[in-house]
């Protein structure tokens, strides 16, 4: 900690020196602080502001707020230009040391905006800003942690039609599993900084699933790197970081869009989207989102089908409260991936695909052997506005993930040796009726402030948050069933077989509960205008126990975890210098020795350090960051020599390069680009894994692409094509002294686009993997990845 410390004593006290001449900017000036909206009382992000008789200008961000700091006392005009619009102009006071509000309405709707092609400003595909990565409203140039936001712009062009998919378009996050669907961790895991990561936020809230994720509802998905313990806790989150969806909100007015999707391998998918008022002063407003899809698996058997439904209502009772309701119903019948497990306790007999000779047709399965993971969840927000700095949140969240139905996987026999092919690997069956279910509830209270003391402007959170994980399951054991080779499989994969197999096997029945009691504040801290230090802590209780829960199993621990961060723009707004030191931390359970006494430990921790720049440049025409960041992790426990030998000490690091932009350089094109490398090693552990890279940090160099060219004028206006792909090195998923390694291939894949967008009417083709490649991704496991496939998308706004 003193060594931190002295990190960011230095940043500081150099930064600080190299602005001096800015501290009196603040004495005299005063701020204009403005939002702007379409017609139908839409945010209008991208828009530009200018002060009228200076060179002061702002740039609308995704809420279409805008702020412009260090005006000289007076009376001005505020001008929005846009052309082919009315110039839409604004009277302004401006007083010393004080904020003046204003508010701008565009002429034109959201829907008429976004056809607009002259309005340069717009990068279609950037989010600029975000209430959930801070826990306050903050703008991504201003935040000392990295994230990346994945819109629904984004999606629609590239024809997402499932969660995974949208995911390719972070920088330094790789596939490891897609959905098992077995209860309490079936949903798809990624990974990121070289730590395993889940899905497992919905706006901010613990939404945990066991299942896939239907895109419907998507707003954006934001992406948030490094360990982010101190305003999210422990739960629900990685070192690595974690993943956010953000879902669609009401609106004012009427409209909607709906859909229809087919492609390859039966793929059919319907989705509609429909936006009202529900009263004539617009002050309940209604939206709902829904989704049919049913597609075949491309392997010889398998599928997936699921409904969806998201109703959202929002009620502005007063000018300072509204109250809103988000709802999600989700229905989801899957078969299992195909998996192939490796045995951890023998050598390998194979150490790449080419000499396993694995067949990626084969499924292993049968369309009998399905497991069903439907998903609820409700959230409910009160927004307080108490004076012009302090605004109160209320919310509350609740969702239940179910999994019943079969889950199977296919682990290797490292002793069977195969009379007619002795140098072929065999893989065991095991198969499972699991009856899960898993109830979360989350509370929270938030303040968020945003206030000046004497010169200084802070922006601040304090909240305190309770959330309680019920896991209650009525799982049979693991029976065998058979055996299957990397070329066959002659197994009986029916239904009524399963139930035969499983009719003696007893089920054991569980009921845990975890709960955490937390409470943290953060705070935002201009120094100057244009630095900024950010201070954060958490403290978390947890508590382990629950019905079936063992004397030994119930424990409680305390955590403590601070976060700190310095940003420095030398161009304000544009480009910005920061630095982090951020926290995570996992609660360790207790050990019951052979002896009956009870070892407890400390929380295990992990502490990030970072540093790079974020730009957003040429009136938001370009955005991006940079970054170097380096992860230590500490105090995981190791078994030692003896049977009641366990030791605290145990270290790992994960440090990389990180980098992203997104553009929008001339007139109709887009880019979206990253790459990461990543070298992650345990330093201290068991002589098994000891300096070697772990199985869940996934290929070390991983690199995205897409880019998007739409006609803005002429007689083939509308018509657009994009491109782009994915690269990942090799992946070593098994890497053991004991197994030794297995290797899976780099690959590279592209996907292509044509499409074709009016104003109300929409069609797009893509073609995926152009180059019909097979490949791989796994932890410990491979799983072969769709070939080359076919979609096709038809839309219609109203």
């Amino acid at each position: 900690m003193k060594g931190l410390i002295r990190y960011i004593g230095c940043i500081l006290a150099v930064l600080v020196s190299f602005n001096i001449a800015s501290a009196t900017e603040i004495e005299n000036g005063g701020i204009v602080k403005g939002i702007i909206k379409t017609s139908d009382n839409k945010p209008a992000p991208g828009v530009p502001v200018q002060l009228q008789g200076t060179k002061k200008y702002a740039i609308s961000d995704d809420q279409g707020e805008f702020i412009i700091r260090n005006v000289n006392p007076g009376t001005y005009t505020i001008e929005v230009a846009l052309t082919g619009y009315q110039t839409t102009t604004q009277s302004v006071i401006v007083e010393k040391d004080k904020t003046s509000n204003v508010s701008l309405q565009l002429t034109l709707s959201e829907r008429n905006l976004s056809e607009v092609e002259v309005v340069a400003a717009r990068n279609k595909f950037a989010k600029t800003a975000s209430d959930y990565v801070a826990k306050l409203p903050l703008k991504n140039i201003e935040n000392p942690q990295v994230y990346t936001s994945i819109s629904a712009e984004l999606m629609k062009e590239q024809v997402v039609s499932n969660y995974d998919d949208a995911l390719k378009n972070t920088a330094g996050l790789a596939q490891l599993w897609t959905s098992t669907g077995r209860g309490t961790d079936g949903a798809g895991y990624f990974s990121l900084r070289g730590f395993a990561v889940q899905p497992t936020l919905v706006n901010g809230l613990p939404g945990l699933t066991n299942g896939n994720i239907d895109v419907a509802n998507i707003d954006r998905i934001e992406v948030v790197k490094g360990p982010s313990g101190t305003l999210f806790g422990s739960s629900v989150i990685s070192y690595g970081g974690l993943i956010n969806t953000v879902t669609k909100q009401p609106y004012d007015g009427f409209g909607g869009e709906v859909s229809y999707t087919g492609g390859s391998f039966g793929l059919n998918r319907v989705t509609a989207d429909f936006n009202t008022p529900l009263d004539k002063n617009n002050k309940v407003l209604f939206r709902v989102n829904a989704a049919y899809h049913n597609q075949n698996s491309w392997q010889d058997a398998g599928f997936r089908k699921s409904t969806y439904l998201a109703p959202s209502l929002t009620y502005k009772a007063t000018d300072r409260l509204t109250l809103s309701l988000n709802a999600e119903f989700f229905k989801n019948e899957q078969t299992n991936p195909a998996m192939l497990f490796f045995d951890r306790r023998h050598k390998l007999r194979t150490t790449n695909i080419d000499e396993l000779g694995y067949n990626p047709k084969l499924s292993y399965t049968s369309n009998d052997l399905s497991i069903k993971t439907p998903t609820t969840r409700i959230q409910a927000q009160a927004l307080y506005k108490i004076n012009d700095q302090w605004t109160s949140q209320t919310v509350v969240s609740r969702s239940t993930a179910n999994t019943l139905g079969y889950y199977s996987y296919l682990t290797e026999s490292a002793t069977r040796i195969l009379s007619y092919a002795p140098g072929m690997t065999s893989f065991d069956r095991y198969i499972t009726h699991q009856d899960a279910t898993t109830n979360t509830t989350d509370i929270q209270q938030n303040f968020i402030g945003d206030f000046n003391i004497g010169k200084f402007r802070n922006r601040v959170v304090v909240g305190l948050d309770y959330f309680a994980r019920n896991g209650i399951s009525g799982n049979t054991g693991y029976v065998a069933n058979g055996y299957v080779t990397p070329v066959s499989d002659s197994t009986n994969n029916s239904r009524q077989h399963a139930d035969m197999l499983l009719a003696n096997s007893p089920i054991t029945n569980s009921n845990l509960l975890q709960e955490t009691y937390s409470a943290y504040i953060s705070d935002v801290f201009n120094i100057l205008p244009n630095l900024s230090a950010m201070a954060s802590v958490r403290v978390d209780h947890f508590k382990n126990g629950g019905e079936t829960a063992s004397k030994e199993d119930k424990y409680s621990q305390t955590a403590v975890s601070p976060k700190f961060g310095l940003v420095y723009q030398p161009v304000q707004g544009v480009l910005s210098i920061f630095a982090n030191y951020m926290n995570g931390f996992s609660n360790v359970a207790p050990i019951v020795l052979p002896n009956g006494s009870v070892q407890t430990f400390k929380p295990e921790q992990a502490n990030q350090m970072e540093a790079g720049v974020k730009v957003n440049a040429l009136n938001g025409k370009l955005t991006g960051s940079l970054s170097y960041y380096d992860i230590k992790v500490k105090n995981t426990v190791l078994a030692g020599a003896t049977i009641n030998d366990y030791t605290q000490g145990a270290k790992r690091y994960s440090k990389g390069i990180e980098g992203e932009i997104v553009a929008n350089p001339i007139e109709g094109l887009n880019i979206v680009a990253g790459y990461a490398y990543n070298d992650s090693k345990l330093t201290k552990g068991g002589a098994d894994y000891e300096n070697r890279r772990p199985e869940e940090a996934g290929p070390a160099n991983l690199a995205n692409l897409w880019a998007s060219y739409r006609i803005s004028h002429g007689a083939l206006k509308g018509f657009g094509v994009g491109f782009g792909g994915n690269y990942a090195s090799e992946n070593k998923i098994l890497n053991r002294l004991t197994t030794g390694v297995f290797t899976l291939p780099s690959y590279t894949v592209f996907n292509g686009s044509i499409f074709y967008n009016t104003k109300k009417f929409g069609i797009t083709a893509k073609l995926n993997n152009i180059g019909n490649k097979y490949y791989y991704t796994g932890w410990s496991t491979i799983e072969a990845q769709m070939p080359r496939s076919f979609s096709a998308m038809v839309s219609y706004k109203f």
